[in-house]
């Protein structure tokens, strides 16, 4: 089983229309995410676990669920 790690490249949401390759510059941890609110007014969505530098340059946030590894690598 493949277990992400920070440095592996990555498919980030894998099977999709957004479906792009990149690599994980940072994990946050497991830890249970919460949303944000004050007031009803709407401040934050709960965090993710993972940063994925992608290779076109984009900055994205990532949970296990929405990687896969990439070719090449370990399953």
């Amino acid at each position: 089983m493949w277990n992400p790690t920070v440095d592996a490249p990555v498919i980030v949401y894998p099977g999709s229309d957004l479906e792009t390759s990149g690599r994980i510059v940072d994990d946050f941890g497991e830890f249970d995410a919460h949303g944000v609110e004050v007031n009803s007014t709407h401040i934050s969505d709960p965090a993710r676990r993972w940063a994925v530098l992608t290779d076109d340059g984009a900055l994205v946030f990532v949970d296990t669920h929405q990687l896969a590894a990439a070719p090449g690598q370990s399953e």
